[in-house]
């Protein structure tokens, strides 16, 4: 087994091959995507930095956000454009798992980044008078910090364990990236037990920031029914909008792609759903806050009028 486990030194992503015919179409529709995704990501960092009516909590954590989506989508797509550009589909065994390590970083980034943006719901509508203190700027930090250090641990260590474990062909992957369910398909022997560890991390990763989301906007919501105004209650929900559609789309994916046997795996539809929580959803990220947010429209705007200001 040793002699076969070291030939596989690279993997075959295939992706959409089976779309040969479409690949131009493929190629102009996901470079589309993946221009505007880093171009309304990178508007919002900007916006954000710059203009002095977003420095709240929520915006520093959204700025996060922004940039996370950036990176996350950076991992996959220009790979993916690369394949159905020139047909080659090879990547290399340490490529494989550089590019898994990044995309598991991002994620479980993201997961703990979004627990975070939802405590700043809960602290601003339930606690207003000590909001102030509750997420100062070391909170903030600390916040943001632990992020990104759960992130790094959680990519670590999926890559590092998946990728000791031995491969020892075929090594053609059904996917358009080095997912772990498909990565996990090639390896050989009983997987059962690898299997399971993957399935309990994964889920004290995704349910546990999960869980302390749906606490929070559990709060929130007992809070928001006590105010007597109808206008109150509406302005409360309203600044919950955007990040209840973002938990809904990123976790909602989440939990049905890794929480779940491998058995289970598919590989006709579950490309396309990868295709949407690793290229659809981070551009509708910026379109959600960009248009149910009053403060992001109003800074644009003033970001549109300086530039005109300038160029006269």
């Amino acid at each position: 087994m040793s002699a076969n486990t070291s030939m596989v030194t690279e993997f075959i992503l295939l992706g959409f091959s089976h779309l040969a015919s479409l690949h131009g179409l493929l190629f102009s529709l996901f470079l589309a995507v993946y221009l505007l995704t880093v171009a309304g990501n990178l508007l919002i960092v900007v916006l954000v930095s710059r203009d002095a009516a977003l420095q709240s909590p929520m915006y520093f954590f959204l700025r996060i956000l922004s940039a996370l989506e950036i990176g996350y989508t950076s991992v996959t797509v220009p790979l993916l454009l690369h394949h159905l550009l020139t047909g080659q589909r090879h990547i290399s065994r340490s490529g494989c798992a550089l590019q898994m390590f990044f995309f598991l970083f991002f994620g479980a980034t993201e997961c703990c980044l979004l627990a975070a943006m939802a405590y700043d719901r809960y602290a601003a509508i339930c606690k207003p008078l000590r909001y102030p203190l509750l997420l100062n700027h070391r909170v903030r930090l600390q916040l943001a910090g632990s992020a990104w250090a759960c992130g790094a641990m959680v990519g670590l260590g999926h890559t590092s364990f998946i990728f000791s474990l031995p491969f020892c062909g075929p090594n053609a992957i059904p996917h358009f990236f080095c997912e772990i369910q498909p990565v996990l398909q090639l390896v050989c022997g009983d997987t059962s037990l690898n299997e399971l560890q993957i399935i309990l991390a994964a889920a004290l990763i995704i349910l546990c920031p999960f869980g302390l989301i749906l606490g929070s906007y559990g709060r929130i919501l007992a809070t928001v029914f006590q105010i007597p105004s109808a206008a109150g209650r509406h302005k409360a929900f309203s600044t919950c909008s955007s990040h209840l559609i973002v938990v809904s789309l990123f976790y909602g994916t989440a939990i049905f792609i890794y929480i779940r046997p491998k058995a289970s795996y598919d590989q006709a539809t579950d490309p396309l759903l990868s295709l949407f929580y690793a290229v659809i959803t981070p551009i509708l990220n910026p379109i959600i806050y960009s248009l149910r947010n009053a403060d992001v429209k109003a800074a644009l705007k003033r970001a549109m009028q300086k530039m005109g200001t300038t160029q006269i």
